[in-house]
């Protein structure tokens, strides 16, 4: 809709609670109305004792600094409630409440705090300049085009928000709080999983420099110790024989072949063309020792070695087994370390005598696998959830003209 630029503009979420059905729509104000920058002077950045703000709304946290800071550095000191924000990672949602156990803890002007009114609700603020439709619209809009994309106070809060009355406020805020509490307590249960499935991994392997794993099912437990064998000796590695990716482009464009190793848009890459299960080793950079599991067609870039299991060996125990080896301890080169086949074939480990304790142990942390990978799903649904709630419980500003 139209209008002149003096007019207030009033909107009405699609989502509201029944016992504001009634009330007013909800009226346009500056964020600066209900903040206020806190200064109290505190340390010098030798001496501080730090907090931090975490990227996509993650929260505040105290930093770990190895190295101590300036003392020309002027902080200052933080209280629980107040609200904070970084100058630099605004469009990277860096928005947060200053917890209890920080309460005087310091930063310095980058990520400036704000005592809060009495009129607003600082958890309903919170998650409402979280919103993508409200921090990149204005955070871009108050860039203009510049590289390091920093929001100073002054334009913050000049910034229109759009209110309903204080008890609307903490009705979303408890709502939103309530699933923001229940995806964290299923993040726990995620995290406990992945504690269990790493400590499973050292009981159900041997420990470095033995045949015997700690932990063994009952039925092979009379089978002795398992065959020390080098890598070369359980599955041909494969890291060669590139094609050019313009060859496979269109048909992995079509994400028929998924590509493995790297973006696979430049270079050369292998190429896959039958089906089957396979372990993949990074060689290079951030992917550099991480394993992957894969089944079916693929493609595989120069950055992937491709692990084929023999005969003997179960593929996906020896997924398990890769992983449990840590390979990036192998790595060479210091600009860029790097994986080679011929080091990685030269490894030695052991392997059980029997293929059906390859598989029972394949089987076992392959269940537990489909554990996180179901409560991964759980708490990716409560996150959506949360999303779509939001959009309607907040009025969309995109129905306002600048």
């Amino acid at each position: 809709m139209r209008m002149n630029k003096k007019d207030k503009v009033a909107l009405v979420p699609k989502l509201r609670f029944s016992e504001f059905k009634n009330e007013d729509a909800w009226k346009e104000m500056n964020i600066g109305k209900y903040l206020k920058e806190s200064r109290i002077k505190g340390s010098k950045g030798d001496t501080a004792k730090k907090l931090t703000v975490k990227l996509w709304g993650q929260g505040v946290f105290e930093k770990k600094e190895i190295l101590k800071g300036s003392e020309n550095t002027q902080y200052f000191r933080r209280k629980s409630g107040q609200f904070i924000y970084s100058k630099l990672d605004f469009l990277n949602q860096a928005f947060g409440i200053v917890p209890n156990y920080l309460d005087g803890y310091e930063s310095t002007v980058d990520l400036p705090c704000f005592d809060v009114s009495e009129n607003i609700d600082v958890r309903f603020l919170l998650e409402y300049v979280q919103r993508t439709n409200f921090y990149k619209k204005y955070g871009e809009l108050a860039d203009g085009g510049r590289k390091a994309k920093r929001i100073q106070v002054d334009t913050f809060l000049e910034f229109p928000i759009y209110m309903p009355n204080l008890k609307e406020q903490q009705k979303i805020a408890d709502c939103l709080s309530s699933l923001d509490d229940l995806i964290t307590a299923e993040d726990k249960k995620l995290e406990v999983l992945k504690a269990h499935k790493k400590g499973l991994m050292q009981k159900l392997f041997p420990a470095k420099g033995k045949t015997m794993p700690e932990w063994r099912f009952p039925e092979f437990r009379d089978s002795g110790g398992w065959k020390e064998k080098t890598l070369s000796k359980l599955c041909n590695m494969q890291a060669g024989n590139f094609v050019q990716v313009s060859e496979i482009y269109e048909k992995r464009k079509n994400n028929m072949f998924p590509c493995y190793g790297g973006n696979g848009l430049r270079g050369y890459t292998y190429s896959f063309t039958h089906s089957g299960e396979y372990s993949l080793i990074g060689r290079q950079g951030a992917l550099c020792g991480n394993i992957t599991y894969v089944i079916g067609d693929f493609h595989a870039t120069e950055h992937a070695v491709v692990v084929t299991n023999e005969k003997q060996v179960i593929a996906k125990w020896l997924y398990y087994l890769l992983v449990k080896m840590d390979l990036n301890q192998y790595a060479t080169g210091q600009a860029q370390p790097g994986l080679s086949v011929q080091v990685l074939q030269k490894i030695m480990t052991c392997a059980p005598k029997e293929q059906k304790e390859q598989q029972k142990i394949a089987d076992c942390l392959s269940a537990l696998d489909a554990l996180i990978t179901a409560q991964t799903e759980k708490i990716e649904t409560l996150k959506a959830h949360k999303k779509g709630l939001m959009q309607g419980l907040f009025p969309s500003i995109e129905e306002v003209d600048e």
